[in-house]
């Protein structure tokens, strides 16, 4: 999300202005900030006291209600949108709701800031890195930590408290700009992912569930994932989706939100499903989001996307039904400026009444009250002792190291290889585009982070080492291919830093293929065949490459994966090529070959292979084709062997003496069935280091369900990070919830357990069930 205008950069300039971005807010340290913005300052003003919406005492709704019905219509319209209007008369000052923290607090959006006072932030791997780790609580870590950086630049009025993160749309094509943004392709990751996160941002340390530290928006709602394609952009895409698809993999993450993370908002997109634009659409907005699972917050839409179904989508006549229809669908609150210049007219017009908007400003309001912001002085409140003193500390920029540490992916690793030892490597050769990146490390969606540490640093704070870019930019037109070489002959080993940033994918930029961009592989490829062993390329990218040349030529030992592994990125790299920590990320999303994409539009929604048609499908849970790498790969410089202690081996579900599957012949039973409740199993597993390093190990619990209702291939059931000393086991449990976990979404959205055999996979363990009746 973000506004129009900002996004739709064309091609060359979209990197650049970040580097403009990082420019104009340093350039904002000029101004001094010193206080919070906040409603009720009944110190200042003691009349505000007599005001029941600034009565702490007073429940939520109640101090609600009075607020609402002490404004005029033309207030209450200065509530629908993001930069929300002062109402002096009530000591309710502007507040500025967009404010961004998808990995560290953002520069990105108005609402947030940096200056003399606070000047950085900590600045977390992007997202698909640290989705990488599999790891739940560093999810909920990584959040409290941002949460914390965030209410600290409250306190000196650098931010807001409402942030418009996380991005848990599912990376469903290779291409997609924005994927390095989310936690992957799959589901059950990324639903785990955006639960942990908005905790670790929303919940206060006093255990209070009714009240928000900062409150945390997931987006974009929903089956949003392609920027601009080909000639298709994202403001008049219209994803074509079935209810199967919708409910097994686009819905999964929000739900999530909603349920399980208690988010106090959802951004509906900019695309149409079906037909529909999101934000317009009263069934995905009331129906579901505030119907089915009951939001207890706000729903906002994505900048500018009112008004672009309106302009570009041509969803309705006049601006007067665009604004109506968005507010009459559900939406709370315009990131723009749409509802703010036609909701009046569309109430005179009697296409939307006055109780339409009370009920969208008393979302706002109300999570506004759950923030404090209607509490008084926010510096005497349970943050209040929260300043510039705890942003940037050592502990937080530690976390970020480890973050990128516990995510980093090795791919390939010929014996011998990695890790290399600090004492026998005399000079390292550090060659790439991507060698003492900064910028690129931290990805999109970025603030400015506390420090650097390059690949280059943090290698040289290791070792001797030379240094050749071998490309004079990622795009790499022209690769100084000599020149490295010769650095890379005499070098007792040779780290080759590649990949993409910015200018190759980023929000309103798709990718074109999936290829090293323009000579890097041939850049590889030659230096690798003068340089001694080993080898090791490094690739940095939100998306998946296609590097095959690389994984099968053996002068190219070892790869890794490093996303964008933020601030610290250069220091966690070296930790890993050098075995001060072992690497044990596993990929959130399967590397294609280009082949791939060559035959599959970026625009065709389906998740499912159609053998019809040659259509291979998508991910790792219906593709049907080859991979160079796949979702859950992973190696380690430890090995670790698994063992099944116990699983079932039939589950039986019990049914009502007159259901009609006792009867005939059925191949699934509805999950939300009275018999199928509370039926769970529990599966434990021995895991055990058999190798000589300490390390951490990701059990990932796949299940194959019986090829009914045109079922996923494999599917996560769950997941679970151990750390093991070298020659030690553990035992790990999971509880498998048979509705739940083993079910699937029929033809029709509905969930279904299927009858017959299904198969428990872990590792190289299968274990095959029955499920009956």
């Amino acid at each position: 999300m973000g506004s129009a205008s900002h996004n739709r950069e064309p091609k060359l300039s979209v990197f650049f202005c970040f580097s403009f971005y990082l420019l104009t807010s340093k350039a904002r340290a000029l101004a001094q900030y010193s206080s919070p913005v906040f409603a009720c300052d009944v110190v200042t003003n003691p009349s505000l006291a007599s005001f029941g919406f600034c009565n702490t005492s007073l429940g939520f709704s109640d101090r609600v209600v009075d607020l609402v019905k002490r404004l005029t219509l033309q207030e209450k319209i200065g509530f629908l949108v993001d930069k929300s209007a002062s109402v002096s008369r009530l000591g309710i000052p502007n507040y500025n709701w967009w404010s961004e923290a998808l990995h560290g607090v953002s520069y990105v959006g108005h609402g947030t800031n940096f200056s003399n006072v606070v000047p950085a932030a900590t600045s977390f791997p992007q997202v698909i890195l640290s989705a990488a780790s599999f790891n739940v609580s560093l999810f909920q870590a990584i959040g409290k930590v941002v949460s914390t950086e965030a209410r600290a630049m409250h306190n000196v009025g650098l931010t807001g408290l409402t942030f418009w993160s996380p991005n848990v749309n599912i990376f469903r094509d290779p291409r997609w700009g924005r994927g390095q943004e989310t936690p992957g392709e799959d589901p059950l990751l990324s639903s785990k992912y955006a639960s942990s996160y908005v905790r670790g941002l929303q919940q206060r340390d006093d255990g209070d569930q009714n009240r928000l530290k900062v409150a945390a928006c997931c987006k974009h709602y929903t089956a949003y994932d392609l920027d601009h394609w080909n000639g298709t952009d994202r403001t008049n895409f219209n994803a074509v989706v079935t209810r199967q698809d919708m409910e097994d993999t686009f819905q999964p993450p929000f739900r999530s939100c909603v349920l399980d993370g208690n988010v106090a908002s959802i951004m509906c997109s900019y695309n149409q499903v079906n037909g529909k634009p999101t934000c317009a659409d009263p069934n995905l907005l009331s129906g579901v989001i505030r119907g089915e699972w009951k939001l207890n917050g706000y729903i906002v839409s994505d900048c500018d996307s009112v008004y672009e179904f309106f302009n570009r989508q041509h969803y309705t006549k006049t601006t007067e039904e665009a604004a109506a229809t968005a507010i009459l669908a559900g939406l709370d609150l315009n990131c723009g400026s749409f509802l703010g210049q036609h909701t009046e007219a569309a109430v005179k017009a009697g296409l939307v009444d006055m109780s339409n908007i009370d009920k969208a400003v008393s979302n706002n309001f109300a999570t506004m009250m759950r923030l404090g912001f209607f509490d008084g002085d926010p510096t005497k409140q349970i943050y209040g002792n929260l300043g510039p003193k705890d942003v940037c500390t050592a502990e937080n920029q530690d976390l970020a190291r480890e973050a990128a540490r516990q995510g980093i992916v090795l791919l390939k690793n010929n014996p011998g290889s990695l890790p290399l030892s600090p004492t026998s490597i005399k000079m390292l050769a550090v060659i790439g585009p991507n060698a003492n990146a900064t910028l690129t490390m931290i990805g999109n969606y970025q603030g400015i982070p506390c420090n650097y540490t390059t690949p280059l640093q943090g290698l040289t704070a290791l070792v001797a080492t030379a240094y050749h870019a071998g490309c004079y930019n990622v795009a790499c037109d022209k690769a100084q291919v000599d020149d490295a070489k010769k650095v890379a002959a005499s070098a007792d080993a040779v780290v080759l830093v590649m990949g993409a940033n910015g200018s190759i994918e980023t929000e309103g930029f798709d990718r074109v293929d999936l290829l090293l961009p323009g000579q890097q592989s041939l850049l590889v490829t030659e230096v690798a065949s003068v340089s001694k062993a080993p080898v090791i390329l490094v690739i940095m990218s939100g998306g998946g490459m296609d590097v095959s040349f690389a994984k099968n030529n053996d002068k190219i030992t070892s790869i890794l994966w490093v996303g964008y592994p933020g601030e610290a990125g250069g220091a966690a790299i070296a930790d890993v090529i050098f075995g001060y920590h072992n690497p044990s990320g596993r990929l959130p999303m399967t590397w294609y070959p280009q082949s791939y994409v060559d035959k599959v539009p970026m625009t065709n929604m389906n998740m499912r292979a159609d053998p019809s048609t040659g259509y291979p499908g998508r991910t790792y849970r219906f593709y049907t084709g080859e991979t160079v790498y796949s979702f859950g790969d992973g190696l380690s410089y430890s090995t670790f062997e698994h063992k099944l202690v116990q699983a079932p081996e039939v589950v039986s579900v019990p049914l009502e003496e007159d259901h009609p599957c006792r009867f005939s012949k059925c191949i699934s039973i509805d999950a939300v069935e009275k018999s199928c409740e509370d039926l769970a199993f529990d599966v434990h597993l021995k895991v055990e280091n058999t190798g000589i390093m300490r390390g951490s190990h990701v059990v990932l619990l796949f299940y194959m369900p019986p090829s009914v209702h045109n079922s996923p291939r494999k599917h996560l059931v769950d997941f679970e990070k151990v750390l093991l000393d070298a020659k030690t086991a553990t035992m790990v449990q999971f509880k498998v919830d048979v509705c739940k976990h083993l079910s699937i979404n029929d033809e029709f959205g509905s969930r279904k357990v299927a009858l017959g055999e299904h198969v428990l996979h872990i590792g190289s363990l299968n274990h095959s069930f029955t499920v009956r009746i």
